[in-house]
Parts: C-alpha cells; structure tokens; sequence
C-alpha cells in the first residue's frame, strides 16, 4: 500500500490504511482532486536501475513479498496467471493512459519476460483496469488513490463483494480476474504510477517491503515506475519451474535454480539478509507522516530508536531520518538539515538509492532557500535533475527545477530563471495536472523565495 507521497514540499502527511483492500496506492496528501494535464508523455522508454544484489538476497525478499500481505497476514500458497495475460480497459480512460499502458505493457514483455497483451472492450480479459471518477471511487474507499482487488472485472462488482472470500487474495490458489481501479479525473502521472504499482501486483507480488531500496514494492514511494529488481522478480513469478498452488517451502527449494538461470550476476556474490520491519516501526511510519507538528516529530524519534535497536544501516535507517527531517524542517530546520544530510549519505551507498537521494535533495534544496541561501539551492537541485529525470518523475522534477528558478532569481539570474520555470511547465503540467495545481505549486515555491529574501 502506498501511505507516503515524498513529493510534498515541506510538510509531508500519510494516508491510513484502506479498509477492505490490501494492496492500494493511498491517495494525494492534499486530498484535492485534479483534471487530466492534457500533456503526451515526455518521457521515452525507461532505462531502469539493474538489480544489483545477490541471489540469495533476492530469493529472501522474493519469497517475503510473494508470501505476506502489507498487512502482514501469511499468504499460504503462490497464485499468478497461468497462460497468457490480457488487459481490458473499462469507463472513461483518459487520452494518456492509453499511450502509458501500452509503453508499460511493452516493458513487461521485453523486460519481465510476460506473455501479456490488450483486448477489446467487448472481450473478457484476466486483468480490466476500470477507470471512475474520483469522487465516486472515494465515497467507496475514501483514503485510496488507486488500488486491485481479484475475483471481479469491474469497481461495481467490487462494491458488491466487498467484505467476502470472492475478494480475498489469501484465499487464490490461481489468479483468473483481477480488476484494477484508477480514477479518471487525476493527473497523468498519478495514471502512470498507478498503472505500474497496480498492474506489478494484480500479476506478481501483493506485498511492500521497507528495506528494498530499488523497487516500487516498498512504501516509502521513492520510486514511481517498475525497476529492474521488480521486472526481475516479475521474471522469476512467472518461471517455468514455478506454478501456482505452490507453498513457501516449494518455492523456496526451486528458486535458487531459478534466479541462478535469471540473474547470473546475482551469483556468488555477498550480501547482508533483512528481515520483515517490526510493526512498531512501521506504525510509527504512519503515525510521523499521518501528523504535524510535536506529533509526527516524537514519532520519526521513535523511527530512529527502534532502527537504531534493531541495528539497521539500510534504507530503513535512512528513512527514519528522513521522517525526522521532515518532521522538524519548519520548526527547526538546522536539525531537519542534519537529518536529512544523514539520511541521504545512507541512501547514496545502498542500490538504486540515488533516487532517495534525489528526493531529499529537493528537501534540502527548499530549506536552502527559504533560508537566503540560493547558491546552496541550485546546488542541490543541479545535484538532484539528472537523476529524477532517469527516474521518471515529472512531478519532482518540476519541483526542482522551480526551486532552481527561484533560487536563480534571487541571484539576479532573471533571464536563466525565467528560462528554467518555462521549461519546468511540461514536466508539471505531466506530474500535477491542470493549471491550477501548476500554480498552486509554482507559488509554494515562490513563497519559500519571498521567505529567504525577507531573511528566513
């Protein structure tokens, strides 16, 4: 389930769990809805980061992703489609979605190794992506921005088996119909990122995974398309030697064999084992980006006590930081600074945690330049464009470039800043939506700018 957005500037809050569906990408922090961008897509296919861990990681995270819920609830037997996989696409879908599906869909064919293609409307299919407006979809499930349920080929049919086995993904020995839910009236990145979260779980993993730096099965969010680890696990899900019905215990005695055939680099090299997070430090994620204020800084403290305890140097810690940062960046931000700072030097020396990085450089970029430093800011942001551009992420690559801009103006750079919030429109137009949200956001920034000349 995603709970976080790590988009929002300054001040970040969580969505609580969706009651009645487990694998769900939780809706905006705001809560505000928004109207198709109207932009194509402007990015080409993705290039996306390489697993780089071992095999016997691999097999580890693998098994805990296929075997458990977010919830934590066991899952006792694999269940994946078996045979080819078809995509149908119900109610009013917006003009993007189509162009993003089929660039998604071709990705897991040639990355992922899938059997999978479209079908008409008027043709069943194994997998329906139902399009609905938002506000209908919310008064169903309130908190969700999006989400998959098996059993069922349509939200209406949802609605009328919520609650019984017909929608239980514990109770599948083999995957027939899924559908999969997105609103119509949301931006066009919003579609992408549910398209890829979604349609990866109503065909492999149900569960997300704190520790895993690379992948979008993890709830911090950081990464918003499918990564080579996930395409990765897609491959191994469906391989040969795997089948549905199979319990844990099976798979694992035949997964070696298979991410050795898979993932030759993987072998013979070593590698620190995870277990699960606690729920403590889980509940503790939600209760520090489900608040403000004193609250959500005693809840990141704990964040960090319980990483601490538990020995952790990975992404976790990272992200305990990161929580504390973000917790106190208005009240204090010299601490927020120094958490942050932390944070990203973890994040730099895991797999794939340049993205992390990134995120928090726009963290440090706007506290840089709410506090009269814009030399500091273009650093960040210059540090951070080139690799959210490789990640795909229209929305924060926006965010900084309208930061840089800022920051560029302050320096009376006016015609490089001018040039730079320009640019920036596609991206945001893509990443947030109608021009109304592109404003709100070009003035958030601005704000923080009017902040740091007035001298923070």
């Amino acid at each position: 389930m995603r709970r976080i957005s790590a988009l929002a500037l300054c001040l970040i809050t969580a969505c609580a769990p969706m009651p009645g569906a487990e694998v769900t990408k939780s809706a905006a922090l705001d809560g505000r809805s928004f109207a198709e961008g109207g932009a194509a897509s402007p990015f080409g296919m993705a290039s996306p980061i390489r697993a780089e861990r071992s095999n016997t990681e691999m097999a580890r995270d693998f098994l805990d992703l296929a075997f458990r819920m977010e919830s934590g609830r066991a899952i006792a037997v694999l269940s994946r489609f078996e045979g080819p996989i078809t995509v149908g696409v119900r109610g009013e879908m917006p003009n993007i979605a189509a162009g993003e599906l089929s660039d998604l869909l071709a990705r897991l064919r040639n990355e992922a190794g899938l059997d999978i293609r479209t079908v008409g409307a008027d043709q069943p299919a194994a997998i329906t992506i139902d399009f609905v407006p938002r506000a209908q979809m919310r008064r169903a499930v309130p908190t969700a921005a999006c989400f998959v349920v098996p059993g069922v080929s349509s939200f209406a049919d949802y609605k009328a088996a919520r609650g019984t086995a017909q929608v239980d993904w514990t109770q599948l020995t083999r995957r027939e119909r899924v559908v999969i839910v997105i609103p119509s009236d949301t931006s066009t990145q919003e579609v992408r990122d549910c398209l890829h979260e979604e349609l990866a779980q109503a065909i492999g993993p149900l569960n997300d995974l704190y520790h895993l730096p690379d992948s979008v099965f993890n709830d911090d969010n950081f990464h918003t398309v499918l990564t080579g680890f996930d395409m990765l696990i897609l491959r191994a899900f469906y391989a040969p030697d795997l089948q549905s019905g199979m319990n844990e215990a099976e798979v694992a005695r035949r997964l070696p064999a298979v991410l050795a055939r898979l993932n030759p680099d993987g072998e013979g090299r070593g590698g620190q084992m995870k277990t699960v997070a606690p729920r403590s430090w889980v509940q503790a994620v939600e209760q520090s980006f489900g608040a403000r204020g004193g609250a959500a800084k005693a809840a990141a403290e704990r964040m960090v006590s319980i990483a601490n305890a538990q020995g952790w140097r990975d992404g976790r810690m990272a992200f305990s930081h990161y929580a504390l940062g973000r917790a106190q960046v208005t009240s204090n931000p010299e601490a927020a600074v120094r958490a942050f700072t932390r944070a990203a030097e973890i994040y730099r020396t895991l797999p794939g945690g340049q993205v992390h990085g990134a995120h928090v450089d726009m963290q440090l970029a706007a506290v840089a330049l709410s506090n009269g430093q814009p030399g500091q800011a273009v650093q960040f942001a210059d540090r951070a464009i080139p690799v959210v551009r490789q990640s795909q992420n229209a929305a924060l690559l926006a965010t900084l470039m309208l930061l840089k801009a800022e920051a560029l103006d302050a320096q009376g750079k006016v015609a490089e800043a001018r040039a730079m919030r320009l640019d920036s429109l596609g991206w945001a137009r893509y990443g947030f939506g109608p021009e109304a949200q592109v404003r709100a956001r070009m003035a958030e920034v601005a704000a923080l700018g009017a902040r740091g000349r007035r001298g923070g």
